[in-house]
């Protein structure tokens, strides 16, 4: 999830081990340790943009890597500032091994995809719970964990993380209601036994988007399950990605070429090629408004490159402004 949200809860955890004396120093620590996991983002070329997605949420990210990083963490931290606050370095590493561990946790709950058992898989977990930024997950954590310093009373704590809990299972339950409604729209259409990929939308857990394939095609579509009613927004559709038949061209011994089965690989094989570039592939599974296909990222193709050179890697967000506020009355309705 964003930095403030795996610091805050680092910060709880922090807390959770913290007598009242050390209570600031749990917290301060627990936060730092909790945000150490995305430094990966410093793993990065000039020339290679897939190398920034290969190792996110990588190797730093696994659930084995945990004590090393945290320890990392808190041998770097103990000269900067445990001794300066007279703590043993024993007392720093605990305390960033805790913030440490929450946030591969953390990160498997969305649908970014987290690589939770490296070196024993690649697999990307993603349990596709909650996205990526929800204020409503980390606003009241952020308040219990501020309170929990103000009162030296750990009950505020105990309180945010039972409400993160909640927030977190509600959202598994959403999940679940998504995937069925997804069902549904697919047996409409005569689609059987396709597997359906929800994900809840920027920032709620209201509406979410269904994705799943057939025939060759990729079919999106909104859905917002309810407690008594549901309601549908049907998508678009697009071919999914096929190498040979999309870029006849492309050389299989060039760099371009074990690019595009890098980026296929993090996209989970949910790539396409952009209705409005031939030569862009386009991750499918993300948009700003769930019921299209309007990615918010992708690569870029050239024929003319040498076999040597990497692809392009680009982002795009057209008309966010207008986007959320067609999304706020989605969830609105």
């Amino acid at each position: 999830m964003d930095p403030l949200t795996q610091g805050v809860l680092g910060a709880a955890a922090g807390q959770l081990k913290s007598k009242r004396e050390h209570l600031l120093y749990g917290t301060v620590l627990g936060a730092l340790g909790g945000m150490a996991a995305d430094l990966d983002i410093l793993i990065r070329s000039m020339t290679d943009p897939m190398l920034a997605l290969t190792f996110h949420r990588h190797f730093t990210h696994s659930l084995f890597f945990i004590p090393i990083g945290g320890a990392i963490c808190g041998i770097a931290l103990y000269f900067l500032l445990g001794r300066r606050w007279q703590l043993t370095l024993p007392q720093t590493i605990t305390w960033c091994v805790l913030g440490y561990a929450t946030h591969a946790l953390l990160d498997g709950c969305t649908s970014y995809g987290t690589q939770l058992l490296w070196p024993l898989s690649n697999k990307r977990f993603s349990w596709d719970i909650i996205a990526v930024v929800d204020f409503l997950f980390t606003v009241p954590l952020l308040v219990a964990v501020w309170l929990t310093l103000k009162t030296q009373s750990k009950y505020w704590l105990v309180g945010g993380l039972i409400w993160c809990c909640c927030y977190l299972s509600f959202g598994f339950i959403q999940h679940q209601r998504a995937v069925k409604i997804g069902q549904e729209i697919a047996q409409s259409r005569d689609h059987q036994g396709v597997i359906i990929e929800a994900k809840p939308s920027l920032g709620n857990l209201w509406v979410w988007k269904s994705v799943y394939e057939h025939d060759g095609l990729f079919y999106v579509d909104a859905v917002k399950p309810g407690i008594s009613s549901e309601m549908i927004w049907l998508g678009d559709s697009i071919k999914k990605l096929d190498i040979a038949r999309d870029l006849p061209w492309l050389d299989k011994n060039s760099q371009q070429y074990k690019d595009v089965l890098k980026f296929n690989w993090f996209s989970a094989g949910y790539t396409a090629i952009d209705p409005d570039n031939s030569n862009r592939i386009v991750d499918i599974r993300y948009s700003l408004l769930p019921q299209e296909i309007n990615p918010l990222w992708g690569i870029e193709l050239s024929q003319q490159k040498p076999v040597n050179d990497h692809v392009t890697y680009y982002t795009q967000r057209d008309n966010p402004g207008q986007a959320l506020q067609a999304l706020i009355n989605m969830v609105m309705e």
